[in-house]
Parts: C-alpha cells; structure tokens; sequence
C-alpha cells in the first residue's frame, strides 16, 4: 500500500489540506474519504508502480534520503492562483 499525504500547500487549493491522506492499495486502487484532484494524480502516475515494487525513492530521485518520496501537483499556484500542494509518498 501506498499512503499519499499532503505535506504543504502553497497558495490555495480547492480540494486538500494540510494532513489530508489517500490510498493506492494493490498498485492501482484508489481509496480515500474525500474528492481527489486530477492535478495530484497525474503528479503521481509516473511513480506510483515503482514505488509500490518497492525501488526506493532515493533511486527515482524524489528524495534526498532513503523513506519517504516527495512529489508536487502541477498547478503553478503564483500564474493561476490556486495551490501547489506537496505530497509525501509512504511505502507500506
């Protein structure tokens, strides 16, 4: 399973906050409480497969360190004035 949770947000996002988390369990189902946004999912789509097979985020170059990935939505919040949300990818 991986655990994606919203880290930071700058600016303004209509649809997450701070903490908020959602779920990719078995590598391609989608579980979460609340509306996600396609901004944060096309953010994740190129990583999620790797991440759930287990090569470390360290490997794809979406942390500094072994654990966690890091990945941002695409929305550029100081063009649009909406939010750039940060999310944190946890492996489970």
């Amino acid at each position: 399973m991986l655990t994606v949770k919203v880290l930071l947000i700058q600016g303004v996002c209509p649809v997450y906050k701070v903490g908020d988390e959602f779920y990719i369990i078995d590598g391609y189902r989608l579980k979460a409480n609340f509306p996600l946004c396609m901004h944060s999912l096309a953010s994740i789509m190129p990583y999620y497969v790797a991440l759930s097979k287990g090569i470390s985020p360290k490997e794809l170059g979406l942390s500094k360190s072994e654990g966690s990935a890091f990945v941002q939505c695409l929305d550029p919040c100081e063009y649009t004035g909406g939010g750039t949300v940060i999310f944190e990818l946890l492996i489970a």
